[in-house]
């Protein structure tokens, strides 16, 4: 199958055991990446699974993308375009949509993966579109409460299932920043727990075999 001409650029892998309903999961890489990065993940994961990789939709110099810019101020250091970021929320809110439609894909069984940047608008989109995503896999990321939609504490989490994780020794994101999500979580009735690797801003082997299996549990 060809990838569709949608509103955010992607690359798809097809399910090798095909089912009438087709699981589908989401890529969001990080900030400098694209959507070949996480892609490499793909060959090992569910085979029922319909994998579409996104590129983020602000392209850096001299490579790579962004989901929305992170600047760096001498008075207020680093900080992020959080205008910026609630774009891409509701960009990537859209196009699952798209990609539902034009894959026929089942509405019910979608999964978001992310890391760093994407981990962070996976949360954004989970949270304030839960009615479009059943499973978060959320790396070495953490919970940004500006960039989610005004009333999202009222909404139903329910069928939402997050599993989260970090590196101990992370240095671009800091593992204290990472914990706070989990109490959030458990706060809206959402229960995870933050797994922790003693690893920088990185997937560890064993990371990737927890989620997996997880992710199998949970399709």
């Amino acid at each position: 199958m060809k990838m569709k001409d949608l509103s955010l650029y992607h690359i798809i892998k097809e399910p090798t055991v095909q089912k009438e309903k087709k699981a589908a999961l989401f890529m969001f890489h990080g900030y400098g990446s694209d959507e070949n990065d996480l892609f490499s993940f793909a060959t090992e994961l569910p085979d029922e699974l319909f994998i579409i990789s996104v590129r983020a939709p602000y392209p850096m110099q001299p490579s790579g993308n962004a989901w929305y810019a992170i600047y760096m101020d001498p008075t207020k250091g680093k900080f992020s375009d959080d205008k910026q970021a609630i774009e891409s929320r509701d960009k990537i809110a859209n196009f699952i949509d798209e990609a539902i439609e034009a894959y026929n894909l089942d509405a019910d069984n979608i999964s978001l993966l992310g890391f760093s940047q994407g981990t962070i608008l996976s949360y954004a989109v989970a949270l304030s579109y839960p009615q479009k995503v059943k499973n978060v896999i959320a790396l070495s990321g953490y919970l940004n409460e500006e960039i989610l939609t005004d009333s999202y504490t009222s909404n139903d989490f329910s069928k939402l299932n997050i599993y989260c994780s970090h590196g101990t020794v992370d240095q671009v994101i800091p593992i204290d920043w990472a914990r706070k999500a989990p109490v959030i979580f458990t706060k809206l009735g959402i229960e995870t727990s933050l797994n922790e690797f003693p690893v920088g801003h990185g997937v560890a082997p064993q990371n990737f075999f927890q989620f997996k299996e997880w992710l199998s549990s949970k399709i």
